[in-house]
């Protein structure tokens, strides 16, 4: 609702200065109307009655009343009111995503049924579902980020390359995400269209945080995270390789400071739902938008209105008295 009224304004504002003649007619009409209220003075109440036409009391909503109300409302449709933009039949439909996801052995801890690793692959498929028709990248990271897949239309190839990943195929172990965002943000900028750079992480290493706070200055492309992380106490497998448990504080600095939201993966489809929200608001928070997008002419919708307000004028004695 606080962005409806953020983005509110006239595509055309110079017609809101129709409403100061429409101001001025209908006190004119109104004057001309009630003319006889200055009888009262010289003329008895119970003979005026008998001596005038149009008496007021015989009906409550006045002409006058009607027109004022219609030309306000006809004045703000032919101004263009407008709150939201519809995308260009010949831009792009959505905006384009980069995945960064950490491919790492704490990855394959199995906190997270059947690993971490294989839940992010799940969750990134959920994700393109909610976004079809998107461009999306995959990037892979550790030591060091590699590009994965460039930007591609098909969802179908980021979901196969997202399952095969693995830290057998990395060449450098360690955690870096500043790099894979660096990688990321490369691709967003070669690809000359809007965007933003999820995070998928079990844990970010703390000295990462001063490299995110300088991309988010340097760029100012979003970057969201999902913590691909159980909380302390869940039961893990024995036979799960070694992992740190969720910190959601830890995450939730990174997020902050990569300008960006932290998400928490969760068992059910929750956490796709509110990240795709995230995504989406947050574009328009940094006043990401498309080259081709225009703004939306919502004076159409009062059409109706008038529409219904002229009816009235085809009620029998129904007509503005000017003399």
């Amino acid at each position: 609702m606080m962005q409806v009224i953020h983005n509110f304004h006239f595509l055309r504002p110079f017609w809101l200065l129709a409403l100061l003649p429409a101001l001025g007619l209908v006190l004119l009409v109104l004057r001309r109307q009630h003319a006889h209220i200055g009888l009262r003075d010289v003329i008895a109440e119970h003979l005026l009655k008998h001596l005038v036409t149009g008496n007021e009391s015989k009906h409550r909503l006045r002409p006058a009343y009607v027109l004022l109300v219609f030309w306000v409302i006809a004045t703000v449709a032919v101004a263009g009111p407008s709150w939201k933009k519809e995308p260009s039949p010949f831009s792009e439909d959505t905006s384009a995503l980069v995945i960064a996801i950490k491919v790492t052995p704490s990855m394959t801890a199995q906190d997270i049924q059947p690993s971490r690793l294989e839940r992010a692959s799940h969750k990134i498929k959920d994700l393109l579902d909610q976004r079809p028709g998107s461009r999306t990248a995959l990037v892979a990271y550790a030591g060091s980020a590699h590009l994965v897949m460039p930007f591609t239309r098909d969802a179908t190839i980021i979901e196969t390359f997202a399952l095969e990943l693995s830290p057998d195929i990395m060449p450098e172990e360690g955690d870096q995400p500043a790099k894979a965002i660096a990688l990321a943000t490369q691709q967003l900028k070669k690809n000359k269209q809007p965007g933003s750079i999820l995070l998928i992480a079990g844990a970010i290493d703390p000295g990462q945080i001063i490299a995110l706070k300088e991309h988010r200055e340097n760029t100012g492309i979003p970057v969201h995270i999902l913590a691909m992380a159980a909380d302390k106490g869940i039961h893990v497998p024995v036979d799960s390789p070694p992992a740190p448990p969720l910190d959601q504080s830890a995450m939730k600095k990174a997020a902050d400071a990569a300008g960006g939201t932290l998400t928490i993966v969760s068992p059910d489809d929750r956490d796709i739902n509110a990240l795709n929200r995230r995504i989406e608001s947050t574009l328009i928070d940094t006043g990401q938008t498309d080259e081709g997008e225009t703004w939306d002419d919502g004076g159409y919708w009062l059409v109706p209105f008038l529409v219904l307000l002229s009816l009235m004028w085809f009620r029998k004695g129904w007509v503005v008295t000017w003399g």
